[in-house]
């Protein structure tokens, strides 16, 4: 069964200043933040319980956009939860992205049977490069030998690392990227979970985003759920304040979601 899918030509045609350039700076890769949230900014119902918003237009549309970036950016809970692809299944893409995967503490049991890496050994997709704080030795060899043979592998990332509020380990984004240029990948896409695009979002951080693109879909998931809601901030008399903000925004429909596009403001 051919699962490809198509976006508009107009619709890519309006997409086109939001995303890399042919030839990104050198500096650092090109940083997309994207997802799809619904009304009340939830990600999913609830933590680890896997929620299709997108519907077959903005799907599509996303596809298109890991078809315009080397790599594509998850968190470990995202693999685990969610057991994704990670590919490209755009009509006529001229390759996939990377897959990489943030996992400080390697709570990923890398097995064959995962879709990520079934995509791979069919020609539909490209192995990971899984980001860990541990050092080589302490990967388990069997699983660094399964990500070897498909062409992935683990990347040790250097401890400038901090814990967040509840004692895990978080890596600074600036490590992430310098890792993923170290690999020669001038630009990726960031599409979850809560807890990397919350991050990404955070007032030290938003200097690093070139891109953000968000499918709200036309449904409130309710209390509970997975939600996106940066850290709050505070001015310096400690009066709260928005925590980010986007500028040059604009708006268009993809079936019954909508798609903004904007720049955060620095």
């Amino acid at each position: 069964m051919d699962d490809r899918l198509t976006i508009d030509p107009a619709a890519a045609a309006w997409l086109q200043p939001h995303l890399p350039p042919p030839a990104p700076a050198s500096r650092r890769p090109f940083v997309t933040l994207t997802f799809a949230t619904s009304l009340d900014s939830s990600l999913s119902l609830a933590p680890g319980v896997r929620t299709r918003l997108s519907g077959p237009e903005s799907k599509a549309m996303t596809h298109y956009l890991r078809s315009r970036h080397a790599a594509i950016l998850v968190g470990v809970s995202t693999v685990l939860a969610d057991d994704p692809g990670l590919n490209c299944r755009i009509a006529g893409a001229a390759s996939h992205p990377r897959p990489v995967v943030v996992d400080p503490h390697l709570r990923w049991p890398v097995a064959a049977q995962d879709k990520v890496l079934q995509l791979c050994r069919e020609g539909k997709g490209l192995a990971p490069f899984v980001l860990t704080a541990l050092e080589p030795a302490q990967v388990p060899a069997a699983s660094a030998a399964l990500l070897h043979g498909l062409g992935g592998k683990f990347i040790h990332v250097p401890s400038s690392a901090s814990a967040d509020s509840s004692g895990r380990l978080r890596f600074q984004w600036r490590d992430i990227l310098a890792a993923l240029q170290a690999e020669g990948l001038a630009s990726v896409m960031v599409e979850g979970g809560a807890g990397i695009i919350n991050s990404l979002l955070h007032p030290a951080c938003q200097d690093l985003v070139d891109s953000v693109i968000v499918t709200i879909a036309p449904t409130w998931l309710g209390r509970g759920g997975v939600v996106v809601s940066p850290e709050r901030v505070q001015d310096d008399s400690g009066v709260p304040v928005p925590a980010a903000r986007l500028s040059s925004v604009k708006w268009h429909p993809f079936g019954e979601d909508v798609v903004l596009c904007g720049k955060l403001q620095k």
